[in-house]
């Protein structure tokens, strides 16, 4: 554990000059592709002829094949219920998760052991202690608590570093914000979603957030912590600094993590895994400070290796001097972009649910939205829906749809919005991930959207 006055959870591992943690990250691939190849039926076939010793340089992980999450899943399905992925089945693991399955499909199911729930709270530390997060402190996670990852390693760091922990889980938002005011929670977890709804239900029971103990907000599960515009408007309605961080149940835990400098920015805990930055259509290797999608080994679950694991996420690799807290750990620029496959294409116009985001949450008249894009005859449409703040006068809702019409066009080519009002309560909430962009045209016919 590290020395209070520390701002590092792992002071030797966080500031290695960069050619000893390369060699640090080596060592550690070639321990972990030797376990796979021995342990892991998956493994074992597809990296038969790799020689772990061999693997000498990262120029050398491109001797290692990618996994996908479709491999994963057929994995699943044609040896039922884990796959042929795990080193070990339901009788050495203590814990099961899943995600969220999609449509149709079964979810992803994921086997720990003992050893990699350790592994999982040690990732988070690094995370809860580099934002400042103290003994001292109590903290609240606004969390349900069932098979979906989420915050269970927050939980187990917070227990790991002395921090008093308050689950929130099977409970109604009002009545987590009243615990978190009774107990005097000084950090509250969540995802950024939720942290606009924890404070949408204060301000409607008269309860001031702002004037509570909390001073800080960690938040995970979404691209939204990274948008600069909705960390402001938590960190406004919170009067308490928000702090953004991201994870994968097939890590099993987090691999970036926003410290006290806030760089705009995740430093990547690459004592701990290798992330690349790849084209998603070539599979070549993207240069620092260009878009691509992120592919990650991770070092630490045994029971689950995870060798080059195509992750679908969008993101911007650059060096860690962009930030001054002395970490020599790089950073993703914005923390996680979105998806690679999160953009649409609306009548030859590429739209982003991220840049969407940061128009409106520029505007404090907006308590909630959705966009929706539909087809109309032939034609694409696509409709912003807003929700007003209670105190809002809807005679000021044609003013701020001129704004948020024009705003969207400018930043889409001059691509039409429909910008509608929308009844108060009438847009979904969330807990856990929002899913605020709604394509009717992915809806097979007769099908309910």
């Amino acid at each position: 554990m590290a020395a209070a006055a520390s701002p590092f959870w792992n002071p030797k591992t966080e500031t290695l000059e960069r050619s000893r943690l390369e060699a640090l990250q080596m060592a550690k691939l070639r321990r972990h592709t030797a376990w796979a190849a021995q342990r892991s039926p998956w493994y074992r076939r597809a990296l038969a002829g790799v020689d772990p010793d061999a693997l000498r340089s990262l120029d050398d992980l491109r001797r290692l094949p990618m996994l996908t999450r479709d491999d994963w899943m057929n994995s699943q399905r044609e040896r039922p219920p884990y796959g042929e992925l795990p080193t070990i089945d339901g009788e050495g693991a203590i814990r099961i998760h899943t995600t969220s399955g999609t449509t149709g499909r079964e979810p992803l199911r994921a086997l720990d052991s003992r050893k990699d729930w350790a592994w999982a709270a040690e990732l988070w530390s690094y995370a809860v202690w580099g934002c400042g997060v103290r003994p001292a402190d109590t903290a609240y996670i606004a969390f349900g608590y069932g098979s979906f990852i989420g915050f269970w390693g927050l939980h187990y760091a917070m227990e790991k570093i002395g921090v008093l922990n308050i689950p929130g889980g099977a409970q109604t938002t009002e009545a987590r914000v009243r615990q978190i005011i009774a107990f005097g929670a000084t950090v509250v977890a969540s995802t950024p979603t939720y942290a606009l709804r924890l404070a949408q239900e204060a301000e409607a029971h008269g309860i001031d957030l702002r004037g509570s103990a909390v001073r800080r907000v960690i938040l995970s599960g979404e691209p939204a912590g990274s948008i600069p515009q909705t960390k402001a408007l938590i960190e406004a309605q919170w009067g308490a600094r928000a702090f953004d961080t991201a994870g994968m149940t097939e890590i099993g835990t987090i691999m970036v993590f926003e410290c006290a400098h806030q760089p705009g920015g995740t430093h990547i805990i690459e004592d701990h895994v290798i992330e690349e930055v790849i084209d998603p259509v070539t599979l070549e290797p993207i240069a620092r400070g260009e878009p691509g999608e992120r592919v990650v080994t991770s070092f630490g679950r045994g029971a689950i290796p995870l060798l080059r694991y195509r992750t679908g996420d969008l993101v911007c690799k650059v060096p860690a001097a962009r930030c001054g807290c002395g970490r020599t750990l790089d950073i993703y620029e914005g923390g996680i972009l979105g998806r690679v496959d999160d953009m649409r294409i609306v009548r030859g116009t590429n739209v982003y649910p991220r840049a969407i985001e940061a128009i409106v949450r520029e505007h404090a008249e907006v308590d909630e939205f959705q966009t929706v894009i539909f087809r109309e005859g032939v034609r694409d449409e696509i409709s912003l829906c807003v929700e007003l703040r209670a105190e809002v006068s809807v005679q000021r809702w044609p003013e701020l749809r001129d704004r948020l019409h024009g705003e969207l066009a400018q930043a889409h080519e001059g691509l039409n919005f429909r910008v509608e009002l929308a009844a108060a309560g009438a847009l979904p909430r969330f807990e856990l991930k929002a899913r605020r962009t709604v394509d009717r045209r992915e809806v097979p016919l007769g099908a309910s959207p």
